[in-house]
């Protein structure tokens, strides 16, 4: 299985502050939004792990196997939802007119 929520990974961005002659940082929203996809990305690969092992034989039970894939099509979904909210709140604010 591919993984797609490692194409979707944000570039980093850093940002300077106004008066501010060194060293950038890294908004706070920025790095709560890194967190969230690398736990989308762990229940994936958990997911995958656990459905390979339900696969092969390897004592897995369907149940948890399938509980972990609910798991990571929910926290998908959950991601995907907030995206678009971003992406809303982005189009509203740039038909904005200062």
């Amino acid at each position: 299985m591919t993984n797609p929520v490692s194409s979707i990974r944000p570039a980093s961005t850093t940002l300077e502050g106004p008066g501010k002659t060194s060293g950038a940082r890294e908004w706070g929203f920025l790095e709560t939004l890194h967190g969230a996809i690398d736990q989308v990305n762990e229940l994936q690969s958990a997911a995958e792990t656990k459905v390979s092992a339900l696969l092969e034989g390897n004592g897995m039970d369907v149940h948890s196997a399938m509980i972990a894939v609910e798991k990571a099509d929910l926290s998908f979904q959950l991601m995907m939802q907030v995206r678009n909210k971003i992406v809303a709140a982005y189009q509203e604010i740039s038909r904005m007119q200062f």
